[in-house]
Formats: C-alpha cells, sequence, structure tokens
C-alpha cells in the first residue's frame, strides 16, 4: 500500500489517467490524495469527477477554487467564463450527484504532521485552527442551503479577521484556502499576483515565508500556484505543476518522497 499526492488536475483526464498508470495505482491497495482544482480549463472535467467519486475511499480531494466556481455556475450564482470548460458537467445526467459529492469535499485533510489544502493558509493559523475554520465552511457547503452558501464565497471577500461572522467569516476563510499566493506581512493576500517568485514585488511574501507564520507544526501539501512549480522543502510540498497550462502532472509517494512527472497530453490551454 502506498499513499499518493497529486496536484491540480483541472479535467487533464488522460494526463491523469498516464501519470496513475506510471505510478501503478491500485485503487484497492493504494490511495491518492488530490490537491483541489479537479476541473475546468482542461477538456475532461466529467471524467475526471466520476473517476473521483468512483474510487471512494481510495482517493481523497480537497476544494480548490475553481471547484467551488462549478458548484456556484451550478448554483446560477456566478456566470460562465469564456475560459471555461465546465458545460459537459453540467450537462451530464448524473450531474446533481456529482455536484453533491463535489460539495461534500473538505477544505483542509489532515492526517498526523501532513496537512493538505488547495492554495494556503493563513499567517495566522495554526494547524489546528486551519482544520476548525474549514470545518465551517464544510458544514455550510454540506447543509440544505448550499447553493445560497457557495453564493456568498463569491461576493467579494474580505481580508480574514477572527472577529467576522457569518457568510462574510466564510466568504474568507475559502479564498485564503483557496487562492492565496503573496501577501504582506501582516496576513493580507494579494488576489491579483500569479506570477512566479521572482516577480513578487517589494514587502509582498509567498504565504508560507511570510513572517510569524504559525502552521510550521505541519507538512503543508498545496496546489494552485502554478508559476511556482514543485516546491519541497521542510514543511512544504508544493504540487501544482502547470499540467493544464501545457507542463505536466506530478505525483509524489509520500510513503519514501519519490517524485513522479507525467508531461501534459493536452492541448495547451491559452493565456
Amino acid at each position: 500500500m502506498s499513499t499518493y499526492a497529486i496536484g491540480d488536475v483541472q479535467g487533464c483526464f488522460d494526463t491523469l489517467e498516464a501519470l496513475l498508470a506510471r505510478i501503478r495505482f491500485d485503487p484497492r491497495r493504494d490511495r491518492l490524495w488530490l490537491a483541489g482544482d479537479l476541473v475546468n480549463r482542461g477538456p475532461k472535467s466529467l471524467e475526471v469527477l466520476r473517476w473521483a467519486r468512483d474510487a471512494g475511499d481510495a482517493v481523497t480531494a480537497v476544494l480548490g477554487n475553481h471547484d467551488l466556481h462549478l458548484l456556484a455556475v451550478a448554483a446560477g450564482a456566478r456566470g460562465r467564463k469564456h475560459r471555461d470548460t465546465l458545460d459537459d458537467v453540467l450537462r451530464a445526467p448524473d450531474a446533481e450527484a456529482l455536484l453533491d459529492w463535489l460539495r461534500s469535499r473538505p477544505l483542509v485533510h489532515r492526517e498526523g504532521d501532513r496537512l493538505m489544502v488547495h492554495a494556503g493558509l493563513h499567517r495566522d493559523w495554526t494547524a489546528d485552527d486551519a482544520q476548525a475554520l474549514a470545518a465551517e465552511v464544510e458544514d455550510a457547503l454540506r447543509g440544505r442551503h448550499w447553493a445560497r452558501e457557495v453564493a456568498a464565497l463569491f461576493g467579494g471577500a474580505p481580508p480574514w479577521t477572527p472577529s467576522q461572522r457569518g457568510r462574510d467569516r466564510h466568504a474568507a476563510i475559502a479564498a485564503v484556502m483557496t487562492t492565496i499566493r503573496v501577501c504582506d506581512a501582516n496576513g493580507m493576500p494579494d488576489r491579483d499576483f500569479k506570477e512566479g517568485p521572482e516577480a513578487i514585488p517589494p514587502g509582498l511574501f509567498p504565504w508560507f515565508d511570510v513572517p510569524g507564520r504559525r502552521s510550521a507544526d505541519v507538512t503543508v501539501l498545496f496546489g494552485h500556484w502554478a508559476a511556482l512549480g514543485f516546491l519541497r522543502r521542510p514543511g512544504l510540498l508544493g504540487l501544482d505543476t502547470g499540467c493544464v497550462w501545457g507542463d505536466r502532472l506530478t505525483a509524489v509517494r509520500l510513503d519514501d518522497g519519490a517524485v513522479f512527472a507525467q508531461p501534459a497530453l493536452e492541448a495547451r490551454r491559452p493565456d
């Protein structure tokens, strides 16, 4: 039995299948952690969702910003974007079941001293804080009024403060966990920055290098930042290697740290 972690798939099902064949993944024996953004931009979001759902307990996936976007579009709370490739999911005969499965995924997954989140964590959050805050949003998305809850996540999330309540609080939590890349010394994110670390403006830091970060007691696995690429250093494992942009999809075997990369098989998405 082995446990693997893979970064953003984003509908690149052919590449995912090839990578799984390369690592000889067997859902009857092995486990797979997916760092969010299962869908969108790539051509086969429907196939990715069906495969992940049907793999049952062998697959653990956290929610990414594109996954939340799909839920918001399905709920009528957000319009489609011109680069979206979600129509196959929305028109599928099993769309409702797939969306129900997706909205029941966690924002954070933790086992022992490893914690997986799509984008990153706020400077002031411990691993325990992150789990508790994620649970607040997860409970809302799994409830009867999930469509209203997911709509609130895209209403212009305010900066995180512990005193927030209600849907503003949920929006701030989700924004950090699914979109953060860089922030200032106080943990305030710059949500427009998408380039690599060499282009970070003065006064900003990668979220994981901000002074005083409190989640350094666990190894954080994350995706979301394609321009960062693969990153491995003590306490950090960055897994988004830009498959949907024509680069590669990367898996790390958590048992021994072995790295496996599959070049993208899909056509490169335009910037």
